[in-house]
């Protein structure tokens, strides 16, 4: 039995050729999580960031593992593959020849390893046709996101490799239309517009291919306002003077691959460029350019023990290991990575190599590739004069110069993977420390780095810092100040040093009035000032701020009264009433000044403390009118998106009227089920808080508005104390407006999370309301839906009769209304009732007739719950195995519309017909899948599935 998985196009996965279904969105996004780092132990911390990102469930770890036990059950184990439970994670052992993705990089590998008797022609071809489309194609997450970016440039890259090769044995005519079609998909890079010009010429087409080099210097100095390089340059020379170094250098297909695979430039293959020379280096010297290790460093245990572990991975292993420290500006990346080099520098015999990358350096650009180069061949002991001129040949000789020795290269605040690249060991004996602002997700997926994250330092390891630095005497003489400066600074090791550095110099003042002084709002940052630019955490600030456009400036002040946790492109843009292009041109020019982090991709957010300055700066540069327009507008954005969210997940449920949105309001356009919800997902902790922010400044409408479209998403993940919290907001929020129909949806809300949360004896009097408020505002479809709260409520208490009679009023009114939904969903309730009542043939009639409309309308929900109760009523009726295909339709369908609680409920059910049937191992399996779940959602449900997990045990 052969199983194949399948990265490179769509996910999915082959058995002996036939596919198999993996499952719905997440799960795929689990395996892969998994497959990416196939044969590598992988955290469930780290699992759940690349499943969830930054919205992670509260119970991320059960659901995980109900992910990974369908995977298995999903996908025959066979000796090849299999899932392993590992300390603190998953493993997945799969032959890495059988995921597409690890044989496209084994297949470059051999292609550019210049082995003899490999055909590497063959090797980038055979590597570029396992790609079926886009990777990852169905499946969007941030860490996706960045990882297919990267995948994708490697794909392009072997694509150039390839032609080089090819033009190298004469193939011109066959490739020209190839490389023009690419040449128009990527019109600024140099290497193939010089791929395209040799063909061109050697075709006999030299005015085109001059045409060709005039179009690339045209669009550069548009764009980036640069000339082409020298290689290109030099290329457009020799085809002016039609240089004979440019006919076809034809080669055997399998001699001097080395050569060919290694070269990266087709332009200097093809020009026969001189070598340069030996490099004249200082053999003898071992490097050792660390900065100082810092002098109060503490705490950071968990990360220096990762760390260790490389390093021994290493040691034992033989492979080279790259660990990227990733973080928020501040937090103490650097002082990490000198500590432990410090702490291990004998451990690196052959000498410890560090250069500063600048890539957030607020003063200076990032260092470029070929400035960090240079530095590192200086250290290196390599003469300057004999350094190559160009990038590819002084990587070259970097790596050959490293290459053995037992070394360990510190790269210090790296922009970006693009940065570090050229910079990475091409062996085994160096290890390197990379520190970086960025996930640097291409450095992990590309070159295999470690990431390790810095949080805020915790309570104990921030007290620890500041008592070191002010002295154990002081600061136990004061413990309630201590406590209240580490709450006041997050965390942030810069802000935490500068406090303290205040409280040295002046020995005499209290704490108490540092932390006075830092917890009002308008003075916070002032505190933070140890009396010199370098030391105030305000005066480094305003430096970036300062530097910004009036527009930029403005948009900065703006989010800093933005309600949530990070802001995506739309919602600014809203807020600064801006259309998008200006806004990303704006969020781009705040990351750059190091004021606003992009910490996923196209959303925004701040360091605590810079959300301080900004809100201060709004209070102060702005009238309260001009925030309370931005607010305004940023809350009708969440409001009028929101939905337009719930009725594209949610088609069916009657939607309310809302107003035209406000000038300069500019909705994000979603136009499927996955987008909406993929949006909520990312917006989630935003919406609660923007309930919270519309209720505080007296959006009254606006208020019980989002937390309407907010309610069936919360309802189906199983967010129930977020749904209670916003309903009573809600209501709160419509009676001080003496919006009745306000007041009516925030009931109706009320009355299904207090269902869902068994507290019947809160249910009564907002089903009351609800029938009189529906009542009086004339809303058949409202009142209806009241009626079946009503017939909800009758059933907790056995009240299958009245619940009926309920059941029909709705229906009534839905056929009076003309609400088909409303209506399938009634004749589904009746059905229901019967079948309670023990007229299960009347319940399948009434189900029957629920299923078809459901069916006509698309609506899959629906179809869901029907499915639920023909399975009650055949299973009553004796039909077991009907009963099971039943509840197995409405699991699925359940799954499809990610209905978390009836997820599980239906699993209960599909349980109980299995054990009628006398089919115990199927009947445990579903509930022990349903106890999980309820676990995950904190249902109290829970306690009702495990009587019956462990009598089934008993047997």
């Amino acid at each position: 039995m052969r199983v194949e998985f399948r990265l490179l196009g769509e996910v999915c996965a082959r058995v002996d050729g036939k596919p198999v279904d993996v499952g719905p969105t997440r799960q795929r996004y689990v395996l892969t999580a998994l497959l990416v780092e196939a044969n590598h132990p992988v955290s469930m911390d780290r699992l759940a960031e690349r499943v969830w990102g930054e919205d992670r469930p509260p119970q991320a770890a059960g659901t995980l593992r109900s992910y990974l036990s369908r995977l298995r059950a999903a996908v025959p184990v066979v000796e090849e593959w299999g899932i392993r439970r590992r300390s603190g994670g998953y493993l997945l052992e799969v032959d890495e020849a059988a995921v597409d993705l690890h044989l496209f990089h084994r297949l470059l590998a051999q292609a550019r390893g210049g082995r003899d008797g490999v055909e590497p022609v063959g090797l980038y071809e055979r590597a570029l046709a396992l790609w079926r489309g886009e990777a990852f194609a169905d499946l969007d997450t941030p860490w996706l996101t960045a990882l297919r970016h990267t995948l994708q440039a490697e794909r392009f890259a072997a694509q150039l490799d390839c032609q080089d090769l090819r033009l190298r044995r004469g193939e011109d005519a066959t490739l020209l239309a190839d490389l023009a079609a690419l040449a128009a998909v990527h019109p600024l890079d140099e290497r193939l517009a010089g791929q395209l010009m040799i063909a061109l010429y050697r075709s006999g087409r030299q005015a085109d291919a001059l045409a060709c080099y005039t179009r690339v210097r045209r669009g550069l100095a548009e764009a980036l306002g640069t000339d082409p390089g020298a290689t290109l340059q030099r290329l457009h020379q020799q085809i002016l003077s039609a240089d004979p170094a440019l006919a076809p250098v034809r080669v055997p297909a399998t001699a001097d691959v080395g050569a060919a695979s290694r070269t990266p430039s087709m332009a200097r293959d093809v020009a026969s460029v001189p070598r340069t020379p030996p490099t004249p280096v200082d053999v003898a010297l071992v490097p050792r350019t660390l900065p100082a290790a810092p002098p109060l460093f503490v705490g950071r245990a968990r990360e220096l023990a990762e760390l260790d572990d490389a390093l021994n991975v290493q040691l034992t292993t033989g492979t080279v290991r790259i660990v990227a420290v990733g973080g928020c500006g501040g937090i103490g990346k650097t002082w990490l990575a000198l500590h432990w080099a410090h702490r291990n520098a004998d451990a690196f015999a052959d000498g410890q190599l560090y250069v500063n990358l600048r890539g957030f350096d607020p003063c200076d650009a990032p260092m470029s590739a070929v400035v960090a180069v240079r530095t590192l061949l200086g250290a290196l002991g390599v003469d300057p004069a004999a350094i190559p001129p160009t990038l590819d040949a002084q990587v070259a000789l970097y790596r050959s110069l490293v290459s053995g020795r037992r070394m360990l290269i510190v790269l210090d605040n790296a922009r970006d993977t693009t940065q570090v690249a050229p910079l990475l060991p091409g062996n085994p004996s160096c290890f390197v420390l990379v520190t970086s602002r960025h996930e640097l997700a291409g450095l992990m997926a590309g070159h295999g780095a470690c990431p390790i994250t810095l949080p805020p330092l915790g309570q104990v390891e921030a007290r620890r810092l500041f008592t070191r630095h002010v002295g154990s005497r002081r600061a136990a003489a004061e413990p309630a100040a201590v406590a209240g400066l580490l709450e006041l600074c997050a965390g942030l090791p810069l802000a935490l040093s500068i406090i303290a550095a205040r409280a040295k110099i002046r020995p005499d003042f209290p704490l108490r009035a540092l932390a006075e002084n830092l917890g009002r709002d308008s003075a916070r940052l002032d505190a933070l000032d140890a009396g010199e630019p370098a030391a105030d955490l305000k005066a480094v600030f305003s430096w970036s701020y300062r530097t910004l456009s009036a527009p930029a400036a403005r948009l900065f002040r703006l989010l800093g009264i933005h309600p949530g946790p990070d802001a995506d492109e739309e919602a600014a843009a809203s807020m600064a009433a801006l259309d998008r292009a200006q806004a990303r041109r704006l969020l781009t020019e705040l990351t750059r000044a190091h004021l606003l982090i992009e910490h996923r991709p196209r959303r925004y957010t701040f360091h605590d403390l810079l959300r301080a300055y900004a809100a201060e700066q709004a209070l102060t540069r702005d009238t309260q009118t001009v925030r309370r327009a931005g607010s305004h507008r940023v809350l009708d954005h969440y409001v009028q998106t929101a939905h337009a969210a719930m009725l594209l997940l949610y088609p069916h449920r009657h939607p309310i009227t809302l107003s035209a949105p406000r000038e300069g309001v500019r909705p994000t356009v979603l136009t499927d089920p996955q987008q909406a919800m993929a949006w909520f997902t990312a917006e989630h902790a935003v919406l609660i808080a923007a309930v919270r922010q519309a209720a505080d400044l007296g959006f009254g409408t606006l208020t019980w508005q989002l937390a309407w479209a907010l309610v069936t998403y919360f309802d189906h993940q199983g967010h129930w104390p977020e749904l209670l919290s916003t309903q009573q907001t809600a209501l709160a929020a419509a009676q001080r407006l003496g919006d009745r129909l306000g007041q009516a949806h925030a009931h109706e809300g009320l009355v299904r999370v207090y269902t869902r949360l068994g507290r019947h004896d809160k249910v009564r009097a907002h089903v009351e309301q609800t029938l009189t408020l529906f009542g009086a505002l004339g809303d058949r479809v409202g009142l209806a839906n009241a009626h079946r709260g009503v017939a909800s409520l009758l059933e907790t208490h056995q009240g299958y009769q009245e619940a009926l009679g309920h059941a029909e009023q709705a229906r009534e009114l839905y056929q009076q209304a003309g609400h088909r939904a409303g209506l399938a969903h009634a004749l589904n309730a009746i059905g229901w009732y019967h079948t309670l009542l023990g007229h299960h043939d009347q319940a399948l009639i009434h189900c029957q007739r629920a299923l078809d409309l459901h069916r006509e309308l698309g609506h899959q929900h629906g179809q869901a719950t029907t499915w639920d109760s023909l399975g009650h009523a055949h299973l009553h009726l004796g039909h077991h195995a009907q009963a099971a295909a039943c509840y197995e339709q409405a699991l699925n369908l359940f799954r499809e519309v990610a209905d978390r609680y009836n997820e599980a409920a239906t699993l209960v059910r599909l349980g109980d017909a299995h054990h009628a049937a006398g089919h115990d191992q199927p009947a445990g399996h579903a509930w022990r899948c349903a106890l999980e779940i309820f676990d995950q959602l904190g249902h109290a449900d829970a306690d009702r599935i495990r009587p019956k997990i462990h009598d089934h045990l008993d047997r």
